[in-house]
């Protein structure tokens, strides 16, 4: 029997992309052979089993402003501790960051991220960020990388891993990075008040990084004032699927997902 995979029909795929095709020498124990390249035609192989992957980026439903923060219960690969949504529910808000190690773009804003969220935890901000990138395209992404990312960083916040990718789903994240910020009011969980950029800076627009837009609806939230409804996205534009994987265009990162879909065939 082999197994052969097909790419699950609701999804979009940008381009052609490579297949990866692995060899169990031993089914039982799944000893991997080398990994090498495949043609992109996908075709029935000969014994002993392989089996076929081919890497796909998904878009997920974005966010809507006073939707409601969805549960989670993700661990932090720098101290092992697992976090949920009550864990912040003390707060009077709370700011959701999807980020990732590679990203060029979190890059730019990853010195300012952290004193911005500094100055506003001492002031009663509650503030997580959640990695949700797969690492079978972006290997620096996992875990243990993103443990000696915080560390260098020193950030004051948990860096929470999302291996599944469903919470990534559930909040609509799509891009790196993401700035979702909630405000409590008397309801559970968190209502979702401000979904936008950072700043206008972008790593080639030689603006300089002031965190003026997140700052503004922080600000805010934290005084009980309500936050405007016309918000810039926090990135926007085109990303590229290039044959080693999901690749940042030019101005966004998008959060690669790996599908799986096994086909049993005699």
């Amino acid at each position: 029997m082999a197994l052969k995979l097909r790419v699950l029909p609701s999804l979009q795929l940008s381009t052609a992309l490579p297949t990866l095709s692995f060899s169990l020498s031993q089914p039982r124990s799944l000893g991997f052979r080398a990994l090498r390249s495949h043609p992109n035609t996908i075709a029935t192989p000969a014994s002993p089993t392989r089996l076929m992957i081919r890497a796909a980026r998904t878009e997920a439903k974005a966010a809507t402003l006073g939707s409601r923060a969805p549960q989670f219960q993700l661990p932090e690969p720098l101290t092992g501790k697992v976090w949920s949504l009550e864990d912040f529910e003390a707060y009077p808000a709370l700011l959701v960051m999807f980020i990732c190690n590679h990203c060029p773009f979190v890059k730019h804003l990853k010195k300012d991220i952290v004193k911005l969220t500094n100055f506003y935890m001492e002031r009663g901000l509650a503030v997580v960020a959640i990695s949700s990138n797969s690492v079978a395209t972006h290997p620096q992404d996992g875990p243990k990388f993103m443990a000696e990312e915080a560390k260098l960083f020193s950030y004051p916040f948990p860096y929470l891993y999302d291996e599944s990718q469903d919470v990534a789903r559930d909040f609509g994240a799509v891009c790196t990075p993401e700035f979702l910020l909630y405000k409590k009011d008397g309801r559970r969980p968190f209502e979702l008040v401000y979904h936008g950029q950072f700043d206008d800076s972008r790593p080639s627009n030689n603006v300089p990084v002031t965190g003026r837009d997140l700052s503004l609806a922080i600000d805010r939230v934290l005084s009980g004032q309500p936050v405007p409804s016309e918000q810039k996205p926090s990135l926007s534009g085109k990303c590229e699927v290039q044959d080693d994987g999901v690749t940042c265009g030019s101005s966004i990162c998008w959060i690669s997902h790996v599908v799986y879909d096994y086909v049993c065939t005699k």
